[in-house]
């Protein structure tokens, strides 16, 4: 983490002096992953070019990581926000390499490799090979017991029907998608919770081509997603016989735990580069020559020649407001949702199940009070003691948000009912702690990409702006570390071109 003085400078009167034309001062606003993998990008890439960049960046709450965080004691290990990335998304991986991360990468246990989904209170396995919404095995499918005889055939429907009409194929809702393909069956028992787990969104409002465009390609390429899925399949073990290097699962996660990615990524950080418990009040800029002014909620302002924004789309709106409120307007048009994380022990004789597998999702349809709950010490098992079990249980989300407003009393009242409900837990917990993120999960909702579209033309506007985070082009840990760093090539080379104008 370092000193105090990398992170907690003092605010008073202190102000940074002005640009010259010697060097270039880059304020990067957020110090979650994204603002951390920007401000490092530039300051490696200055050094590369041997440029004077000064890098400035700027945090509101006393701590960096945004929604990592891990909390240690007691032998556990509690993920507060993601606790792991996908490794078919390069960047994640890459990143941890860089930063000689590589050695503490670890996979899930492979004993207990699969999921479950709740079907009428009783925990079912995930058909093996059904990935998302597209199964590369028939025999899973046709035993499952998720699926009556109706949804299994309604399934297999897909092996025969027609491929959308190119000339039809505008913005489609993911529910859309899945009961043309497959059925509404599978889109309420299979697919709505496993997407759900990802994006906590309602899949009838879900834009299926800014979020899984993978599968209308496939619609595309293959017409039935069955075909696609069997022969990416094939392909991908064969492939496997002649791969080379090394070889991690879907999901890795670091041993000590996920926020060593951001601490890391601040301990590279030169001293006095980042500033917590400093809110900024806006940004603007008196005229397309002058630096970019950004004014803080205490002290005095901070001049810079280019400002990153690895904010929401709803607090970045309120920093440019005061200069471009259409593009304000723009940004608070995507929606947000809510959720609770809750981390909860037990003692490994308190739960009945067998925990013999890495977690479960719940179907809407279900209606239950919480939408998955994961295993953590089963999918990576020094995450807590021997003889005790760590589970995470999520709750809120857009389908559920009233539930976001209830006190951490009443949550814990939901989750313990849950869990005693599918997992047979009895007696009290050895802890529970609840995590809050507010406003955190942007909604990919039908005309995303248009609306993205619309704020980066409107961002062009304004050199030297660039803006990044997870409400443009992916929510994941690897989309954020890839937006972060086309972020931060757009900063450092539009300070070598003063008409230069980008938005990552």
């Amino acid at each position: 983490m370092g000193d105090g003085r990398r992170l907690n400078w003092d605010r008073g009167d202190f102000a940074l002096p002005e640009t010259s034309s010697r060097q270039d001062r880059v304020v990067v606003i957020g110090g979650g992953l994204s603002g951390l993998t920007v401000a490092h990008r530039i300051v490696e890439r200055a050094k590369q070019a041997r440029k004077a960049v000064e890098v400035v960046l700027l945090e509101a709450k006393d701590r960096i990581g945004g929604a990592i965080w891990t909390n240690r004691g007691d032998g556990f290990t509690l993920e507060g926000g993601a606790d792991s990335f996908i490794t078919n998304k390069p960047w994640g991986v890459d990143l941890c390499r860089e930063l000689g991360l590589e050695d503490q990468l670890i996979s899930p246990d492979a004993q207990h490799r699969r999921s479950f989904v709740v079907r009428q209170g009783r925990l079912v396995p995930v058909p093996e090979g059904f990935v998302l919404m597209a199964p590369n095995r028939l025999g899973p499918i046709l035993t499952t017991p998720i699926l009556s005889v109706r949804g299994k055939l309604r399934m297999l429907m897909d092996l025969i029907l027609p491929r959308r009409d190119r000339d039809e194929q505008g913005d489609e809702s993911l529910a859309s998608f899945v009961k043309r393909r497959l059925g509404r069956e599978a889109l309420e028992r299979l697919v709505q919770p496993l997407v759900g787990g990802i994006y906590t969104a309602d899949p009838n409002e879900l834009s299926l081509r800014a979020t899984l465009p993978q599968f209308i390609a496939m619609e595309n390429e293959h017409r039935s997603l069955i075909l696609g899925a069997l022969r990416q399949a094939r392909a991908a073990r064969s492939t496997e016989r002649f791969a080379s290097g090394a070889r991690y699962g879907l999901f890795v996660t670091l041993a000590d735990g996920m926020d060593t990615l951001p601490r890391t990524l601040a301990a590279a950080l030169p001293d006095g580069t980042i500033r917590t418990s400093t809110p900024v009040r806006r940004i603007h800029r008196p005229d397309s020559i002058s630096p970019w002014r950004v004014e803080l909620l205490s002290g005095l302002p901070i001049e810079a020649s280019a400002v990153v924004l690895a904010t929401e789309a709803h607090a970045s709106a309120r920093l440019v407001d005061g200069f471009d409120s259409d593009l304000a307007l723009q940004l608070r048009s995507i929606p947000y949702a809510s959720s609770v994380i809750v981390n909860v022990a037990y003692r490994r004789d308190q739960v009945a199940h067998p925990l013999d597998g890495f977690g479960a999702v719940v179907p809407a349809i279900e209606g239950r009070s919480i939408l998955a709950v994961s295993f953590l010490s089963v999918k990576f098992p020094g995450r807590a003691p021997a003889g005790k079990v760590l589970l995470r249980v999520f709750v809120g989300g857009a389908t559920q948000p009233d539930l976001y407003e209830c006190d951490d009393t009443r949550i814990g009242q939901i989750v313990r009912q849950e869990l005693g409900d599918l997992l047979g837990t009895f007696g009290d917990p050895l802890f529970m702690q609840v995590g809050r993120h507010p406003r955190a999960m942007p909604q990919y909702t039908l005309g995303h990409i248009d609306r993205v579209g619309a704020i980066r033309e409107r961002l062009s506007r304004h050199p030297r702006l660039i803006m990044t985070g997870n409400a443009f082009d992916g929510v994941g840990i690897p989309d954020c570390i890839r937006g972060a760093k086309a972020a931060a090539d757009s900063a450092f080379n539009a300070l070598a071109d003063p008409a230069a104008t980008a938005a990552a």
